[in-house]
This record gives C-alpha cells, sequence and structure tokens, in this order.
C-alpha cells in the first residue's frame, strides 16, 4: 500500500492508521484476523523503489538500528546483504521486496506501523539510493489496539533462519 507523503503531521509525525480497505485475501480487521501491515511506502516511495527495480532488478530492504545511517533503512539488490539468523521478515511489500529489521530493533519497533518515505538529500553510500541524491526514510505511528491485537494474535515473524532473501 502507498501513502501520500501529505498524510504526515510533519517530517517525523504520526501517521494515522489507514482509510483504505485491507490487502487483498486479508479478513476483516477482527482480532485474530490477517496480521496487520507493518510496512508501507509513500507514494514517492513506491516510485523510487520502482525506479530501482527497473535498474538493478529485484531489491530488499534491511533496518540495522544503530547510529547516523544505521537508523536509515537501506535498499541492496536482493541477495546482495546477508540477512542474520535472528533478523525479521516484517513485511513483503506489495512488489515483492522483503523488508527486513535487525532483531534488537524489532524488539522497540514491534508495536508500529513503518511508512518508508523519500526525503532530499544523501544517505549512505551503499543504499541504492544514494546516488539519486535522495534517500529513504523511515516515518512510523504507534498500532491502533486492534492492530496490535491482530499483530499478537498471529504466528511469529519468519526469521533469516527461516526465509531466504
Amino acid at each position: 500500500m502507498t501513502t501520500p507523503a501529505g498524510d504526515f503531521e510533519s517530517e517525523g509525525g504520526a501517521l494515522a492508521p489507514s482509510a483504505q480497505p485491507p490487502r487483498a485475501g486479508a479478513p476483516t480487521n477482527e482480532p485474530g484476523g490477517a496480521p496487520p501491515e507493518r510496512v508501507r511506502l509513500t507514494d514517492a516511495g513506491a516510485e523510487l523503489v520502482a525506479r530501482l527495480v527497473e535498474a538493478h532488478g529485484p531489491l530488499m530492504f534491511h533496518q540495522s538500528g544503530g547510529c547516523c545511517d544505521g537508523s536509515s533503512p537501506m535498499c541492496y539488490p536482493r541477495g546482495e546483504f546477508r540477512v542474520g539468523a535472528s533478523d525479521v521478515l516484517l513485511e513483503t511489500l506489495p512488489d515483492g521486496t522483503p523488508f527486513w529489521m535487525s532483531a534488537d530493533q524489532y524488539a522497540y519497533w514491534k508495536h508500529t506501523v513503518l511508512t518508508v518515505d523519500v526525503v532530499p538529500g544523501r544517505g549512505s553510500g551503499f543504499s541504492l539510493e544514494a546516488p539519486e541524491g535522495v534517500r529513504f526514510l523511515l516515518r512510523s505511528r504507534v498500532m491502533t489496539d486492534e492492530e496490535n491485537a491482530r499483530a499478537e494474535a498471529s504466528p511469529p515473524l519468519s526469521t533469516g533462519t527461516e526465509v531466504t532473501p
């Protein structure tokens, strides 16, 4: 799902819960239904991902945490970054792009919905968007009580030991 960047209160501000219908094939928003969406893209994020896929082939994101560029989502050609055994697969985006997060970060972010946005400026030289003069940026909001109940009722997320990026 994509979200217009104008739906944010401010840079770093909270994003309101999506008013769009559930993902294809997802049950209604009842506790115990489909897991909540954990990662989404803004329209600008989706456009940049599409351009990067066209130039580099299938992609993957990894959010490691840490300081500086380590706190930004990093975009790589799929398979060129090895996920660790404890990394968590938060979401597979609609175009098939997996979004991974380190287990330590997930412990802090497991009750949030993350939105990948694009802002002007150069990020890390390791992330594919760096030469474009923009960088990916995460925006977040806390899950609603209903989303949190579905997350708690859902099976555990896959880890790097179970899934090949």
